[in-house]
């Protein structure tokens, strides 16, 4: 049974924020030092940050940090901050005009009050319409239809610039619900990208993308059921277990579910433990992070 033990709002210091802890048996899989995040877009176009970070369950927003539309897709290309300072520079794909746009968020914490100081929105490239999901990884892969096609991203004098886009599969991707980066692994002509995501049957899938021949795709399911409900999926980072990895679903109907993966790299999912987090109210569009 889910228990609460913390509900907070910080809203007097311009910063929104709630925390949640559980007790639930499933949830006592995942250890203290694993976090993961997920931004989200609210249909006004607020920016939340949903996480679960030493057993807890946040909410983040600030004041001001708002679109005049929610992305169909969107995906962080850099960051940096500080306890009083945060930047971001973003892509995310319009839902309906067909570009893709940069975004570019700074937000500021003066005497205790937080406040964007920049948030804008800037048309980067056309060719974006119908665009599903974004992930980040060597290349930009953007799934659309039954597609998925990747992006080289580079940065003239500071500037991010996409190339033309090339075509790795035409078949089978409208199957997919998420995809997230998870890693880079090895070298030469062995390098490949590590997606991992899951799949309309349920599946729990990782994808492997040869970076030297990107047509040639390799995949492994990882659990075979119990993944269709989810509208978004983030990975995240455990300190003291390095090896492993934190996983976050949303369904869309507001319910949430964190499992813990005791070796990432392994392409075993017998491993993956945890469970449901219950009803959270979590409704706003997520991206995998």
């Amino acid at each position: 049974m889910r228990k609460t033990l913390l509900a907070a709002a910080l809203t007097a210091t311009g910063l929104v924020l709630s925390t949640q802890q559980y007790a639930a048996a499933a949830v006592a899989d995942v250890p203290a030092d694993c976090g993961v995040y997920m931004s989200a877009y609210r249909s006004d176009g607020q920016r939340l940050s949903y996480g679960y970070d030493a057993k807890k369950t946040s909410i983040t927003s600030y004041p001001g940090d708002k679109l005049a539309w929610v992305p169909s897709a969107q995906q962080q290309l850099g960051g940096a901050g500080d306890t009083d300072l945060f930047i971001s520079t973003e892509v995310a794909a319009h839902p309906t005009d067909g570009y893709l746009y940069r975004l570019d968020r700074r937000g500021e914490r003066t005497n205790g009050v937080w406040k964007m100081t920049q948030n804008t929105a800037t048309r980067m490239k056309s060719g974006f319409a119908g665009t599903r999901i974004l992930a980040s990884g060597t290349y930009l892969y953007r799934v659309a239809g039954t597609s998925l096609s990747r992006y080289q991203l580079t940065w003239p004098n500071g500037v991010p610039t996409l190339s033309a886009p090339t075509t790795l599969k035409t078949t089978g991707w409208d199957s997919v619900k998420t995809l997230t980066f998870e890693r880079t692994e090895g070298t030469g002509a062995a390098a490949v990208d590590v997606l991992v995501g899951t799949k309309t049957n349920g599946e729990l899938k990782e994808w492997r993308i040869n970076l030297a021949t990107p047509t040639t795709i390799g995949s492994t399911v990882l659990q075979a059921s119990g993944w269709s409900s989810f509208a978004a999926l983030s990975t995240g980072y455990c300190q003291a277990h390095p090896n492993g990895r934190p996983l976050l679903g949303i369904a869309s109907t507001g319910s949430a579910s964190v499992y813990f993966d005791a070796n990432a790299t392994d392409r075993v999912g017998t491993d993956i433990k945890g469970g449901s987090l219950g009803a959270l109210g979590w409704t706003a569009k997520g991206y995998g992070q």
